[in-house]
């Protein structure tokens, strides 16, 4: 959740969420920092042996859609989510730093298709209490 971040500035100067993840109405699995340390936390205090592997998300599945609404409210203004063209990312990404952008363009592309999504049943799976709204929240205060 909190790669948000990266959408408050966009958001406030000119009410447009770029999104990676396509398309805009499809709820994707997210996951706030503090969730992953508690569960993190949690885990290491357990006794336990062998390979464990726990999938982690949030509360409930968002869209980009949502995501640049609930941002809208916090910021005070509309704020709609608009698809950046898949042609553009390697660029986008290069012009932030990045300096190889492949993998962060496989991962985006994984998760567009479907291919990473979590397997019900074959893992563990725990299900965090954090709020996307209560992120938003507290990255535009940071970001003041």
């Amino acid at each position: 959740m909190e790669n948000s971040l990266w959408d408050i500035a966009p958001a406030r100067e000119t009410g447009v969420m770029p999104s990676f993840l396509q398309p805009l109405d499809h709820a994707y699995p997210m996951i706030a920092t503090a969730d992953i340390g508690r569960v993190i936390a949690e885990t290491l205090a357990q006794t336990w042996q062998g390979r464990r592997v726990i999938e982690i998300e949030g509360p409930r599945r968002y869209t980009q859609d949502e995501i640049a609404a609930m941002l809208g409210g916090v910021l005070g203004r509309s704020v709609k989510a608009q698809a950046v063209p898949r042609d553009q990312w390697e660029a986008l990404f290069q012009s932030q730093g990045t300096g190889w952008p492949a993998p962060r363009i496989e991962m985006i592309d994984g998760f567009n298709s479907g291919w990473i999504d979590f397997e019900d049943g074959v893992n563990e799976r725990v299900v965090g209490s954090t709020a996307y709204q209560t992120v938003l929240a507290g990255l535009v205060e940071r970001a003041g």
